[in-house]
């Protein structure tokens, strides 16, 4: 699950408020055995993330590894092949490699090095060379530009050729109330930073880490640096930007501090539609980074389970296979980031769930399974498919997303990740009581989940969905025990050579969100409506332009 989306200018969605609550379903006292089977999901994550594969990163040695073990599943279930050579559907991709990079920061005329992957992660765009030498800072408070609700902190501020430093976040994801952003929830005008910045000819920009609005610790951008950086191949190469990336907190707040600004204090300021962008006196930037772009190719794995009734449509299951790879800017004791929760568990998973499809009667609608490429890099297998579909989007009844963010044993709910989204909800919450299972809305709603994982990019074409997960309620431990694993798990592993399999797993979490999953999918496949979207969502319009192939 990729840390933040590429900042490109998204629709602003506002959350329907939410009857999720675990008073709505009769708390069972005990959860029923999932329908999949916990054994084999385990012992598929176990293969997936063994040092054989590398870390299964995208283009790297072990993609040929992967994919090779992904098709011999697809057809021992006897899927059909739905890709270009294969199973396997080609994903053309630009990739960019940071070749050198050195970074200055100079505070009231004393000047201090910034070392990569340690005080700053940067990188650019621009292939060859990328220099700024003693440029000014500017201060833009969130950078949210949101014309509906008055805010604009570039209002009467040139900020042309200079580094413009924004704060993680959107103005009200610690304000403690709603002023049009969705409230603690991330939004997606929090993803406009860096194009916003482009826009006015800024010369660089940066955002200052901060742990609760960005969902992850400084460890994981740190650690992190040296990843080259990728999008799709489309033709052409995209406009590029110069120099951008992240600053660790410390180092923010001593530039704040310098241009005259507390840092809590300049929070709060920035909070109101009032704010506008400070030039931070005596402070000043100065960089190099060398770029060279290449291009790379990578793959989908997609496999189709027809249905009997070839005008019925489809849905589809989709999962991740790539993790972060081998690396050699790993310390040398371990430099294979093995992804075996991140999305080894999702990916076997998925298998399970087709194994399960495989073995019981044909339904009307065809079912889709699709393993992406590249979702670490920014959703790309998934947004490829969304371009190139196996099956039309037009008539994909329903999507589902398998990409479990912890490894947990047997809970009692399942956690619904974009609430207020969809009459779908209300159909998965039937199913999983019928399960023993809650479901609960997301907790962590300043982290945008829904944007990070590649789903998304279906639903940006208008292809319903629900993308849920298992709960922290464990039955050993309840909320407490499955919240320190999710915490742990968070601060030490996420992205880390540390995601590796342990033998001790229970598998059972991943089983029961697997196992929701697959029922509701089952009785969607085997009937005739078409589920959509609530009326406040963006993702209706689009569903809306192809209405007719639905009658």
């Amino acid at each position: 699950m990729i840390r933040w989306l590429p900042l490109v200018l998204l629709a602003t969605t506002t959350l329907a408020t939410t009857t999720l609550a675990t008073t709505t379903l009769a708390d069972a006292a005990e959860p029923r055995p999932p329908i999949l089977s916990p054994a084999r999901i385990k012992a598929d994550v176990k293969t997936l993330s063994a040092d054989d594969f590398h870390g299964r990163g995208p283009t790297q040695a072990g993609e040929p590894i992967t994919l090779s073990f992904l098709e011999q599943r697809f057809a021992a279930l006897g899927l059909k092949p739905a890709g270009d050579k294969g199973f396997r559907q080609t994903v053309p991709l630009l990739r960019w490699t940071r070749d050198a990079a050195r970074f200055q920061l100079s505070l009231n005329g004393a000047t201090r090095a910034l070392r990569p992957g340690v005080e700053i992660a940067a990188s650019s765009r621009i292939v060859g060379a990328t220099a700024l030498d003693r440029a000014p800072v500017v201060f833009v408070g969130y950078g949210v530009v949101e014309p509906r609700l008055g805010y604009d902190p570039y209002q009467g501020v040139d900020v042309r050729g200079k580094v413009v430093v924004a704060l993680a976040g959107d103005p009200d994801v610690e304000a403690g109330r709603d002023l049009g952003f969705g409230g603690r929830a991330s939004s997606p005008a929090a993803r406009t930073k860096l194009a916003e910045a482009q826009k006015r000819g800024a010369a660089a920009f940066f955002q200052i880490h901060d742990t609760f609005p960005s969902s992850y610790p400084w460890l994981q951008l740190a650690n992190s640096d040296a990843v080259p950086g990728y999008a799709l191949d489309t033709g052409t190469v995209p406009p590029a930007f110069g120099i951008r990336g992240t600053l660790r907190n410390d180092i923010g707040v001593a530039m704040l501090r310098q241009g005259g600004l507390d840092y809590a204090a300049a929070k709060r300021a920035a909070q109101a539609a009032t704010f506008r962008a400070v030039e931070l006196k005596g402070v000043s930037f100065s960089g190099e980074v060398r770029t060279s772009l290449d291009r790379a190719v990578s793959h989908n794995i997609v496999g189709v389970l027809p249905g009997t009734d070839a005008k019925a449509g489809s849905i589809l299951y989709g999962a991740h296979w790539d993790a972060y790879g081998e690396n050699a800017f790993d310390p040398p004791a371990d430099r294979i980031r093995n992804g075996a929760v991140d999305n080894g568990s999702g990916t076997a998973t998925l298998l399970e769930i087709a194994r399960t499809f495989a073995k019981a009667p044909r339904l009307r609608r065809s079912v889709v399974f699709a393993l992406w490429t590249a979702e670490e890099k920014g959703l790309l297998g998934a947004s490829w498919y969304a371009d190139h579909p196996a099956l039309p989007l037009a008539t994909t009844a329903a999507q589902f997303n398998l990409d479990p963010h912890v490894v947990l044993g047997r809970t009692r709910d399942l956690e619904l990740i974009g609430v207020g989204r969809t009459p779908l909800e209300a159909d998965l919450q039937r199913v999983a009581a019928t399960q023993g299972l809650r479901i609960v809305p997301e907790e962590n709603t300043e982290a945008g989940w829904y944007y990070r994982s590649d789903h998304y990019a279906l639903a940006q074409k208008g292809v319903p969905g629900v993308y849920f997960r298992a709960g922290h309620d464990l039955v050993t431990g309840g909320m407490a025990a499955g919240e320190r694993e999710r915490s742990r798990y968070n601060a030490e592993c996420y992205h880390q050579t540390c995601d590796e399999f342990k033998p001790g797993w229970d598998m059972t979490g991943a089983a029961q969100e697997g196992s929701v999953a697959y029922a509701l999918g089952r009785e969607i496949a085997g009937g005739a409506a078409w589920p959509t979207w609530n009326a406040s969502e963006p993702f209706l319009a689009e569903r809306a332009k192809s209405d007719a192939e639905r009658r």
